[in-house]
């Protein structure tokens, strides 16, 4: 099984700016691409900001400019940067990655998400 933990979610103020975290944990033996998915109260989960194993990325509309996706190979750990938060930002933000794990069996994990709240 690969785990997935998000850290970083908090509450902060219009124009501010958070780093969002993932870890991958279990017997990992590629991760072809991560995400950063969010779901606002009454709304569908939409993607913010993937990765790719070659480190291509792809960005919402309502992300680009702002947020900035990263990964840390050796840590199976990914990130993502907010900058100039808007209140429309407020969600949970979920991690998501695909690969394989070390037994050779392709894996689809989901984080548990963290809040992400942006208010003055």
């Amino acid at each position: 099984q690969v785990q997935l933990v998000e850290s970083g979610g908090e509450l902060v103020q219009p124009g501010g700016s958070l780093r969002l975290s993932c870890a991958a944990s279990g017997t990992i033996f590629r991760l072809y691409h991560m995400g950063w998915y969010r779901q606002a109260p009454g709304k569908e989960r939409e993607l913010v900001a993937g990765i790719t194993e070659t480190r291509d990325t792809n960005y919402a509309d309502s992300a680009k400019g702002r947020f900035t996706i990263s990964r840390d190979n050796a840590r199976n750990t990914w990130y993502l940067q907010m900058n100039s938060l808007k209140p429309e930002d407020t969600a949970k933000y979920y991690c998501h990655a695909e690969g394989l794990t070390g037994w050779g069996d392709r894996f689809d994990s989901w984080g548990q998400g963290t809040l992400v709240t942006v208010s003055s």
